[in-house]
């Protein structure tokens, strides 16, 4: 491999791994949110607060009706 596609390759790597610690995050944020609260874990409510702030926490981080993602540079 000649070092541009290695830097390409590197470069997307870490791109593709801080994505995937976004998507845990959200979902540790909203148990942080149902916890800090007073739910416990396993509850009827629990699960209901969970689903709620996992849905209002994935509208915050989505893109607005009809904007279009942008183009990679990669």
């Amino acid at each position: 491999m000649n070092s541009t596609k290695l830097r390409f390759f590197s470069i997307f790597t870490i791109l593709a791994v801080l994505g995937l610690t976004g998507c845990g995050s959200i979902e540790s944020a909203a148990q942080e949110d149902c916890t800090s609260i007073g739910w416990q874990i396993g509850s009827k409510g629990y699960q209901d607060c969970y689903k709620a702030r996992l849905y209002e926490r994935k509208l915050d981080y989505s893109l607005p009706p009809g904007d279009k993602p942008s183009p990679s540079l990669l």
